[in-house]
């Protein structure tokens, strides 16, 4: 079954047109790097390999290990996302990802260390930039913020060159994924009365409060990983 909302980037990852999933990764994540790119290459090395159609219904998952720029990169060309059940998101802190249909069959592409150990010497101008601009967070001119975005773009260019087992290790496996998801319960907040699952409601005497109202500890994506929150 073809998917009517994906047909444009369909038809890029029929052509192998690497630059135009860039691109459209670019929308979505806002800029062009080379992680962006290695994202790109990947998801199209995987939906490729295991010759697989997304149509947005769990029958392909993402295993993502990282949340960096890599990740948006291969939910654009797996349309693999939190939102339809099938990006999986495990907080290893490694630019890798693992592609799989329903019936285990697997590829796991992990950039490769000595491919990206050799990327800030290639680009040193980028990298300084980098350290100063987004590490530091010192103040930079326009000018210096115009070539920091100029420089990973082309970074991201130039890399969609490059063999895909020269940017990752990459490996076909056989693994066990997670059933489809479940549907659960809904039921409303005894404070604030607004709907949540039942399966994240803090039950108190047959009645329900959600993990704000309750004041319940609570897990959080966000740029340091999964990090658990105290109210």
């Amino acid at each position: 079954m073809k998917n009517k909302f994906r047909i444009e980037i369909e038809q890029m990852i029929e052509n192998d047109d690497l630059p135009g999933l860039l691109k459209k990764a670019g929308e979505l994540h806002g800029h062009f790097c080379n992680y962006l790119a290695y994202g790109v290459i990947a998801g199209l090395y995987g939906i490729k390999k295991l010759k697989v159609e997304n149509t947005g219904m769990e029958e392909i998952i993402a295993i993502v290990e990282t949340n960096n720029c890599f990740s948006d990169g291969v939910q654009m060309v797996t349309g693999c996302s939190f939102a339809n059940n099938a990006l999986i998101y495990r907080d290893y802190g490694k630019t890798a990802v693992t592609i799989t249909k329903r019936d285990g069959q697997a590829t796991r592409l992990v950039l490769n260390p000595d491919y990206e150990d050799s990327r800030e010497e290639e680009y040193p101008e980028a990298y300084q930039l980098f350290d100063k601009l987004v590490v530091k967070r010192e103040p930079g001119t326009p000018e210096e913020y115009g070539r920091f975005m100029e420089s990973f773009a082309q970074m991201s260019v130039e890399a969609l060159d490059v063999p895909e087992d020269e940017i990752f290790n990459i490996f076909d496996l056989k693994i066990e994924i997670p059933a489809y998801a479940p549907i659960f319960d809904t039921v409303k907040c005894e404070v604030c009365g607004e709907n949540l699952m039942k399966t994240k409601a803090v039950e108190e005497n047959g009645k329900f409060k959600c993990i704000p109202c309750s004041k319940s500890s609570f897990y959080e994506l966000n740029g340091s990983g999964i990090v658990k929150i105290t109210n």
